[in-house]
């Protein structure tokens, strides 16, 4: 019998909405502490729901896995923690805005394509031919 408050990884899951091989791979890698254990069954703790709701928001905002790391041990950290996470949230919005700007010039590319494809005035095909385009270029970089 578990102790009292304690939960099975499918009641984690559940909670959390998090898969269950990816709660025993965020283990693995020490996103989640290794839990104790009731013979063969793990044993979770509250803390764990909290922490592992913490992981699963921070990677659904696109943190990496390094990020999330690193955020945990902030969150245990002293008085200059706010400061250590703003500078790190700050660095990966930077790269979410870069992936937006590349995101918005694929938009663009696509859509010219498949209008060209919807005109009929080009040969070929010209979603094709933009994709080709892009390797050419690739090659003479």
């Amino acid at each position: 019998m578990a102790a009292s408050g304690a939960i099975q990884i499918g009641e984690l899951s559940r909670r959390t909405g998090c898969n269950i091989e990816t709660i025993r791979y965020y283990e693995r890698i020490g996103l989640l502490p290794t839990p104790s254990r009731r013979g063969r069954f793990r044993s979770y703790a509250r803390e764990d729901v909290a922490r592992l709701g913490f992981v699963r928001r921070a990677r659904e905002l696109g943190f990496t896995l390094d990020e999330v790391r690193a955020l945990l041990g902030l969150a245990n950290g002293g008085e200059s923690r706010c400061a250590d996470v703003r500078d790190l949230a700050a660095s990966h919005l930077k790269d979410v805005r870069e992936r937006i700007a590349d995101l918005e010039r694929m938009e663009r590319v696509l859509a010219d394509s498949v209008r060209a494809c919807d005109a009929g005035l080009e040969p070929g095909c010209p979603l094709l031919d933009a994709l080709g385009a892009g390797s050419r270029d690739a090659e003479a970089a």
